[in-house]
Parts: C-alpha cells; structure tokens; sequence
C-alpha cells in the first residue's frame, strides 16, 4: 500500500451562493510519483444552480486543471514544476468559479485505478 492525496474540483457558478457541483479529481502520490486528475462536467446540475451559467468557459476551466496535471508541457511554467508542488499549486484555496476541496488522504495499491473510483463516487 502507498500513501496518496487528492481532492475534488468543485464549480461554484454563483460563487456569493457558495453552492458547487463536483466536477473532477486530482490524485497525487509522492511515492509512486503520480499526479493525474479526470473531469467531467454536468452541464444540467450546473445549469440548476445558475441557468445563466457559461458551461463551455466553466469546462475549458475545469479541463484546464486536468491538462497541469496530465499534460505538463501543456501548463505553461507551472507545468515545470515538480508534482508535488503542481499539486499543491492546484489545490491552494481560491475563490473563482472552478475551487478545490479539501485535501483528503489515503492508502491505495493503484493511485490510476483510485483516481477511477473517486470520479465515479464523488463526480458522475
């Protein structure tokens, strides 16, 4: 077993409401050395927390998050970090529409496959 982290990606379209949908999931683990996040974005839950939301800004957002942690070279001068401090960088508190959670901990034999697992319990 390896210790990981990760957190939720949340969209606050209304961020003076402080409602969210969940939107995706960062996992990172300094032992296997793995940083990926997967999104998915329900254009009809968001639009029930603001009808006037611009879901395709709010994705390109969103996936934005994944590609600093897919896709280092796509990131731009972050992307050159290394993911211990990419995660860090992506989960620090904000308050724009697309915020982290919490960080949580964990204990996985496959950080791929519990990036998996979150998506699907905390995200679809």
């Amino acid at each position: 077993m390896i210790a990981f982290e990760y957190a939720v990606l949340r969209v606050v379209p209304r961020v003076e409401r402080a409602e969210f949908v969940n939107a995706g999931v960062i996992v990172y683990s300094q032992k296997a050395a793995y940083l990926a996040a997967a999104t998915h974005v329900d254009a009809d839950r968001l639009r029930a927390l603001d009808p006037d939301a611009d879901v395709a800004a709010i994705v390109a957002a969103v996936e934005a998050y994944a590609a600093t942690c897919n896709d280092p070279a796509a990131a731009g001068p972050v992307g050159a970090t290394a993911i211990g401090e990419r995660f860090r960088w992506l989960t620090a508190p904000r308050s724009t529409i697309v915020q982290p959670g919490p960080v949580h901990a964990g204990l996985t034999d496959d950080p791929a496959a519990e990036l998996d697992r979150l998506l699907r319990r905390l995200v679809l």
